[in-house]
């Protein structure tokens, strides 16, 4: 199990620097963390009274770390979670803030524990989480990977704009297919034909 700091630098590392992709409905975005993170945290870094792109720019790696561990590990209570299962949904929070929580307790439901899915870990949504590790634990990892996998071409199919960090120029898979594939057995990605059969019709 590698540490919540070393899985925090990973995600930045992964993220990249500055983007501002129109399409992206984080908007400004540095090392992963929005502009809207910064607002609701009040991180004026460059001292102007307003948080804005330039205040984006300004964020260190350091910076975005700490942020992820304090917001998007901690304040959620993904420590409640199985050690294994920590790391992806960890990432997805990141990614998606409390869709990582709803996709995992819908994830449950089917598991046999059903769940209100508010996206937030209580005693019901952590508990129910220990048990499906301990009836499942080869499979509990892999199956939260293939439904954020699944929500990611739903995104797809549902916002075109969006289809393009799904599906690459070429083709192939795009990042978030690619980033949650990460967390799921190889045996278990998707091959570049069924890749091809899941977003056909996409223009």
């Amino acid at each position: 199990m590698h540490s919540v700091e070393s899985i925090a630098a990973e995600i930045v590392r992964r993220e990249g620097g500055y983007v501002d992709d129109p399409d992206d409905p984080g908007g400004a975005t540095n090392h992963g963390v929005t502009i809207h993170t910064m607002r609701r945290l009040g991180l004026d870094l460059t001292g102007d009274g307003v948080v804005d792109a330039r205040d984006v720019r300004a964020l260190t790696p350091a910076q975005a770390t700490d942020i992820f561990i304090r917001h998007y590990y901690i304040e959620p209570k993904i420590n409640l979670l199985p050690e294994p299962l920590q790391p992806s949904v960890f990432d997805m929070q990141v990614n998606a803030g409390a869709t990582a929580v709803r996709l995992l307790q819908r994830l449950l439901g089917r598991f046999g524990f059903p769940l209100e899915d508010d996206g937030r870990i209580g005693p019901l949504t952590a508990g129910a989480a220990q048990e499906a590790m301990a009836l499942a634990p080869d499979h509990l990892v892999s199956a939260y990977g293939i439904e954020r996998r699944n929500h990611y071409y739903r995104l797809g199919d549902q916002r075109p704009q969006l289809r393009k960090f799904a599906r690459r120029k070429d083709g192939g898979k795009g990042g978030w297919i690619i980033r949650a594939e990460e967390f799921i057995e190889a045996r278990f990605h998707f091959t570049r034909a069924e890749h091809d059969r899941r977003v056909e019709g996409w223009t």
